[in-house]
């Protein structure tokens, strides 16, 4: 295994840009077949190659998704959660909720991925809330209230 991430440490090295992915200089290819076969030197440019893919899929998901976080968070202001519901938002309700549920599952995903720290989420979080508790709004208020006022007895003791 330490001469495979060896060929690719060196492939990386060596490999540039090419019209249609990385590709290695006839130098490199030379110098590389004395100890490797061509298919190991063409597996390892594949691997670094897709290596080097995943990186920047992760980074602009990344990047994307931060920018969805911040504009659907918009989305979850009440004035604005009322404008898109009314059909007076650029965007629908459905397509909002749509991007939601797509951007957090990006979010989990990315999660594995980010190096830094997350987007603020507290915008896209509320929105979530909004999305989940439209049509049952009354309900979930009032449950939550319930939730934030302790049942009777409960602060007093109940050991004996």
């Amino acid at each position: 295994m330490g001469r495979i991430v060896e060929l690719c440490g060196e492939v990386a090295a060596e490999a540039e840009e090419g019209p249609e992915g990385l590709v290695l200089p006839p130098e490199a290819w030379e110098r590389l077949r004395a100890e490797w076969q061509d298919q190991d030197i063409e597996d390892a440019l594949a691997l670094v190659q897709d290596s080097l893919m995943q990186s920047e899929l992760v980074e602009s998901a990344d990047s994307l998704s931060a920018r969805l976080l911040e504009l659907l968070g918009t989305f979850g202001e009440t004035s604005a959660f009322r404008k898109a519901e009314s059909g007076q938002a650029a965007l629908s309700l459905e397509e909002i909720g749509q991007l939601a549920r797509r951007v957090a599952r990006l979010e989990e995903i990315l999660e594995t991925y980010r190096e830094g720290a997350p987007p603020d989420r507290k915008g896209f979080d509320a929105l979530r809330r909004r999305l989940a508790d439209q049509g049952i709004e009354e309900e979930m208020e009032r449950g939550r209230r319930a939730e934030a006022i302790p049942p009777d007895g409960e602060d007093d003791e109940e050991e004996e």
